[in-house]
């Protein structure tokens, strides 16, 4: 393997997903609009302790804006025929599997740390832990835009059959998370639940570099973090492997 075109493949393709993908209509919509407006109709009109809630919003936030670009891209490059222009061309498989996480990744790092900011300084959101918040961001980028990455995998032309998928995967998701109730006031069979999702992990490490409330060691909710990262990507590599075996 040429690394240095391997390399040079994945910036290239990141580049071309951030210039084509960022402002269409169902990123904007499923990855700034929608958590946002989940957040304020569980909070307004509610007596609810911000600081408490705000690790899960960020995770929500961080959650949908990584997740919403990987969706779009593959369906949308096999209907308009430029996905068998990028197979045909001197990089790998990896290389546009990467390109695609990676743009998702940057994307949402850069959204959900505007929106840290802002909230910091208006609303005197405390830091426990710098260097934890910046682990949360760039874990919880990654394993989610792998995430929207692996949705995107199915045969499919139509961008509209995927956002369907990727909202009746990730609905759920957020609220088994303990993004609308705290972890620690979780037990029993609803705690397993939520033990099952990558999300938690996620919001836990929030919690852990915001107020230093965790319910999981950080050091295990990175390790999940990082074997989600794995598995999604395998997984991903292995359906559009079959795919174009199979030629669709």
């Amino acid at each position: 393997m040429d690394w240095k075109i391997f390399f040079r493949s994945i910036l290239v393709i990141t580049e071309k997903n951030m210039r084509i993908y960022y402002f269409k209509g169902p990123v904007v919509v499923f990855g700034l609009l929608f958590p946002l407006i989940m957040f304020l109709t569980f909070f307004i009109g509610r007596d609810l302790d911000l600081i408490l809630f705000f690790p899960g919003f960020l995770g929500m936030m961080l959650f949908f804006t990584a997740s919403s670009v990987g969706p779009l891209i593959t369906p949308w490059e096999k209907r308009e025929k430029t996905y068998e222009r990028l197979v045909s061309l001197p990089v790998i498989l990896e290389s546009i599997i990467l390109g695609d996480l990676l743009a998702g990744a940057i994307f949402g790092i850069a959204i959900t740390t505007i929106v840290y900011v802002v909230c910091a300084e208006l609303l005197r959101i405390p830091l426990a832990s710098a260097w934890l918040l910046g682990l949360a961001f760039v874990l919880g980028s990654v394993a989610f835009a792998a995430l929207g990455t692996l949705l995107a995998s199915p045969t499919t032309d139509n961008p509209s059959n995927i956002m369907m998928l990727s909202s009746l995967i990730r609905l759920p998701l957020i609220f088994i998370s303990g993004i609308f109730i705290p972890l620690g006031q979780l037990g029993g069979p609803l705690f397993l639940l939520t033990s099952l999702s990558p999300l938690t992990y996620l919001v836990d490490l929030f919690h852990a570099a915001l107020n230093g409330n965790a319910v999981y060691p950080p050091w295990l909710d990175a390790l999940v973090l990082l074997f989600v990262i794995l598995v999604f990507v395998w997984c991903a590599k292995i359906i559009q492997k079959r795919n174009l075996v199979k030629g669709i």
